[in-house]
């Protein structure tokens, strides 16, 4: 009896092997913290996920190596908005160029249908997609698809932080993703510190104005309330003027309202927009002087010579794709700089920005991303 016992011992030794490999480790579930606090049960390791929003926040989260696990993303807001970033990174990830489209809110392209066809572990999910997508959430989680919320539009340290967390959670990259939230916290915290710094030392609160450069400055585009620009506005304890004069989070503030309030900063949201020619332009492939050229019509228009903000030269290019972002510290950091010169005058943006890219993101760093109509 003890050799066949022997041998059936040693003919289970591969599979033990198997079993005690990380690679091979059998799916636990994991109850997975998100944006919104909501506690969320995942297999984890993941084997497919898919992701709706926030591609470059997963990348510094889980890597080059992480998207070889994705099998589905929204491709509208990063190959349509934004296409020639996501031109880079196609050039670094093996599979984003072949990679499935699940649809997007904006056109109503979203598909329930096509993520339960992917079988994903987990759908990655933004917030404001989550809100707009009741049914196909519903139908989706009924399939056994668990979905975690990723949130960074609200710019909160809380959600962006819970946001970083839950990636590096569902990705088993939980070390790089506690590195990267302390680096966004300590960051983060820097700039609320010099803010206050400055008010204690009895800098004025200074009127600001964003407006999305998208369409050309004869259109008057997007302005931000209580979310992306509006939010970091208000958290680097100026006045945004859009404040209480829109309906929603964002669209149009009447021109006559922003001269009336005649404001002491303008930030003008621009990007490398394909199909846009009179867009203000930032990017990689930009140089700062097409992003002073792009920007000078909209300092020309009718009725803003006498803007303070127009006489002093503080209208500025800042990219769109700065806000809402694991890195939009560097941001906080230019427009503190504008607010707040004496306190933020040993603070590089542009320096902060390239160390960011060098340490966590897999495409170098170059062109214009943020810069005032005046050297």
């Amino acid at each position: 009896m003890r050799r066949p016992l022997l041998s059936l011992l040693l003919s289970l030794l591969p599979a033990f092997a198997l079993l005690a490999s990380p690679s091979m480790a059998l799916a636990a579930p994991t109850d997975v913290t998100d944006a919104l606090g909501r506690i969320v049960t995942v297999e984890l390791p993941v084997k497919r996920v898919a992701v709706n929003f926030n591609f470059e926040e997963f990348t510094a989260v889980a890597g080059v190596e992480g998207w070889s696990k994705v099998v589905g993303i929204s491709r509208a807001p990063w190959e349509g908005w934004r296409p020639v970033i996501f031109d880079r990174y196609k050039a670094v990830i093996p599979n984003l160029a072949s990679m499935p489209d699940i649809g997007h809110t904006d056109d109503g392209s979203f598909s329930a249908e096509k993520i339960i066809g992917l079988k994903p572990d987990v759908l990655l999910l933004s917030e404001w997609a989550y809100r707009a997508l009741a049914t196909q959430v519903g139908q989706i989680e009924g399939a056994g698809i668990p979905i975690v919320i990723i949130d960074y539009n609200a710019q909160l340290l809380e959600r962006h932080l819970a946001s970083t967390r839950a990636l590096g959670k569902v990705m088993g990259r939980e070390a790089r993703a506690e590195e990267l939230a302390g680096l966004y916290e300590q960051q983060y915290n820097d700039v609320l510190a010099r803010v206050a710094k400055a008010k204690a030392a009895g800098v004025r609160p200074k009127k600001v104005y964003v407006e999305l450069g998208q369409a050309g400055a004869d259109t008057v585009g997007n302005t931000y309330n209580g979310t992306m620009w509006g939010k970091i506005i208000t958290t680097l304890g100026a006045d945004n003027i859009a404040t209480g004069k829109i309906p929603g989070p964002w669209g149009p503030l009447n021109g006559e309202a922003v001269i009336a309030e005649n404001p002491d900063l303008i930030l003008m949201a621009s990007s490398s927009w394909v199909g846009r020619p009179r867009a203000v332009r930032t990017g990689y492939d930009i140089p700062e002087a097409e992003t002073r050229a792009s920007l000078k019509p909209y300092a020309e228009r009718a009725g803003w010579a006498d803007l303070k903000a127009i006489r002093s030269g503080d209208i500025n290019a800042i990219e769109h794709g700065l806000a809402r972002t694991l890195y939009d510290f560097v941001a906080m950091q230019y427009i503190g700089k504008r607010l707040y010169p004496e306190a933020f005058a040993d603070v590089d943006p542009v320096a902060s920005f390239k160390a960011y890219h060098a340490k966590y993101l897999p495409v170098g760093y170059s062109g214009t991303w943020m810069l005032p109509l005046k050297p």
